[in-house]
């Protein structure tokens, strides 16, 4: 599933810990957040987010950290995780793949997350695409998909990606737009997901 991001100049230096930066940045999950993580999380629940019919990559962490990261240990075990499946050698569900995420940080802590798979399956490649991402709801609305999408692009490109597919759902107006607005090219509508590559040069 996706929502949306975009490029910019260069960010700051991604570390373990949260940049100082004025302007949000990419950064490897950290423990450092898990504060502003929980609120954002509890807004994501309020929208139903984490229901046994909810799919999502948000969907999936609620469902199967939600019970453990309220403690420090619990939060700090769900980064480690989150860390590890970026590596090939990481156990996985079948038809699962290695997959990088960061969370989009501000001086207000947690703004979003975006992941970057590093291949497609068949069933990626029809639906679902390179990357997947979401911004918390209160910070919608403020070009944040668009950025994170921008700000990823040349972390595909380093990955020896040259364009990623990304998909929405056929009426997800805007998430269309922020894909179009990083130069998203429509290939088809399939099963009523559009789906666009993307190029990461």
């Amino acid at each position: 599933m996706a929502h949306a991001l975009r490029r910019q100049n260069r960010s700051p230096p991604r570390t373990a810990g949260v940049s100082l930066a004025a302007m949000p940045s990419l950064q490897l999950p950290t423990p450092e957040v898990r504060e502003s993580f929980l609120a954002a999380m509890a807004e994501f629940a309020a929208e139903r987010r984490g229901a046994p019919d909810d799919h999502t990559m948000i969907g999936h962490e609620i469902q199967t950290f939600g019970g453990t990261w309220h403690t420090t240990e619990g939060f700090a075990a769900f980064v480690r995780s989150l860390h590890a499946d970026a590596f090939e050698e990481t156990p996985r569900p079948v038809g699962w793949v290695p997959c990088t995420t960061w969370w989009w940080l501000g001086n207000n802590g947690y703004l979003g997350r975006i992941a970057l798979r590093h291949r497609l399956t068949e069933r990626l490649l029809q639906e679902g695409g390179h990357i997947g991402y979401d911004v918390r709801p209160t910070a919608r609305r403020r070009g944040h998909a668009t950025a994170m999408l921008r700000a990823v692009l040349p972390e595909a490109a380093a990955r020896g990606i040259s364009s990623v597919l990304v998909t929405c759902d056929a009426d997800n107006v805007a998430s269309a737009k922020v894909i179009r607005a990083n130069g998203g090219v429509l290939e088809n509508e399939l099963d009523g997901k559009l789906r666009f590559w993307v190029p990461t040069a």
